[in-house]
């Protein structure tokens, strides 16, 4: 029998020298490091997946900087709590007392109140304020609020960095290290956690209990493999995706059902979010973007419906919305589908990439003044609303360009259409013949 305290909890680091992964924010050559090691702490939020370490950064923080730690969830705190935490900070305020950091975890759920009401205390420096969130902040996050923070982005833990996290666990952990446990395969692990440490940890812990229910001998050898981890987290799903920790793998596969025209998976999958209590603005916001990544051109419709509904459930609100994202997740499923917008635009950044700033012709300059007159700014340039059929045949794209397509219509029905009036207007220009 194990400890009832999670092993993630056990495992939880308490120095930056123990911490695993996020080289890039919190290495030794990275900036956040040297400001601590001077004594500076900007207020800023952590945005990344779940288990990659955000509440441990802001409690390791707190601990080596010798500064008071106040946590609030934005799950169950309100603006009173926010409040009654900013005075006690200030009542910690004395000349040579840095300021006390309050840790927000899921901060994207704060509402816009919740958020206006931190502003003061950050801005005249009551407060450090650290923000977690699985959100995009651009999105979730008030602009003055953003704008007196720093966002760091924080990646999924790599297969060496859950290797590491493996082994510490059955050396140092001290329930597992009673046991003599070797780790032969770790293709499972790596797999099952999708870089999320807490999922790890959990994974390891169920694979232990389950092979020492019947036998808890601490002097037999376990062997750890890949069938016998997958076998047993199976077996524990429900305690495996306990406080909803498959909410990314969930969302990958209703956005993958949808992209796949299967309105019945895309169904099952939206029903287990809204069971689960998703935040119904993140389900929504994600079928916008799928309209136009996946659906694009080929039916143009799709991101208004899906704007509609992002506008209607942010209006009712649970339960009804779930009816508003069922109509949308059905039409969008049954839709024809096309990257061909997605694609087009990433292969527009990549030609930027490499061939960088291209100068823009001269005929296609803004010519506001004399001098720009002069140096042939807009010279000969080609109003299409003076031809016929409102176009005229002309480069637009810097001469290193020229006939180069970024845009390869779908094999759809609009599609087809489009490029058949792109190869009647641009005949001899661009080669829409392939």
């Amino acid at each position: 029998m194990l400890s009832n305290k999670p092993l993630a909890e056990r495992m939880r680091p308490g120095n930056l020298d123990d911490y695993v992964g996020q080289d890039h924010f919190i290495g030794k050559d990275s900036t956040l490091r040297k400001n601590i090691e001077s004594g500076i702490l900007p207020s800023f939020i952590l945005w990344g997946p779940p288990g990659v370490g955000k509440t441990t950064i802001a409690s390791i923080l707190a601990n080596c900087m010798n500064r008071a730690f106040y946590q609030l969830s934005a799950v169950h705190s309100g603006v009173k709590d926010v409040r009654e935490t900013i005075e006690k900070a200030k009542k910690q305020q004395f000349f040579d007392t840095p300021n006390p950091i309050l840790f927000i975890d899921e901060i994207h759920r704060f509402s816009k109140s919740q958020q206006d009401s931190l502003l003061g205390a950050v801005e005249q420096g009551v407060i450090t304020l650290i923000g977690a969130t699985t959100e995009n902040p651009s999105f979730e996050i008030i602009s003055p609020l953003l704008s007196r923070c720093q966002v760091y982005i924080l990646k999924p833990l790599e297969n060496d960095h859950l290797k590491i996290l493996l082994l510490k666990a059955l050396k140092n952990d001290s329930y597992l290290k009673e046991y003599k446990i070797r780790i032969s395969e770790f293709e499972a692990f790596y797999r099952l956690s999708g870089g999320d440490a807490r999922k790890l940890y959990n994974s390891l812990e169920l694979t232990i209990s389950s092979e020492i229910a019947g036998n808890s001998d601490k002097k037999r050898q376990i062997i750890i493999t890949d069938k016998m981890v997958i076998e047993n987290v199976q077996k524990n799903i429900a305690l495996y995706d306990k406080g909803g920790e498959q909410h990314y793998d969930i969302i990958s596969a209703f956005i993958k059902s949808i992209r796949g025209s299967d309105p019945n998976a895309a169904l099952y999958w939206l029903a287990r979010m809204v069971e689960g209590g998703e935040d119904v603005k993140f389900i929504a916001r994600r079928l916008v973007i799928l309209a136009a990544e996946d659906i694009g051109l080929a039916n143009p419709n799709a991101l208004l419906i899906a704007q509609s509904c992002f506008q209607s459930v942010n209006v009712i609100g649970w339960p009804e919305s779930r009816i508003i994202l069922s109509e949308a997740v059905i039409y969008l499923a049954t839709s024809p589908k096309s990257n061909s917008a997605y694609m087009a635009i990433e292969a527009a950044r990549q030609e930027v990439k490499d061939s960088g700033d291209t100068p823009v012709p001269l005929h296609l300059r803004n010519a506001p003044t004399k001098l720009m007159k002069d140096l042939d700014y807009g010279k000969n340039y080609k109003y299409a609303h003076s031809y016929m059929g409102n176009f005229v045949s002309e480069n637009y794209m810097p001469d290193e360009l020229k006939g180069k397509i970024f845009y390869e219509p779908g094999n759809n029905q609009r599609e087809k259409e489009l490029k058949e009036r792109l190869k009647g207007l641009w005949d001899g220009f661009y080669d829409y013949n392939k």
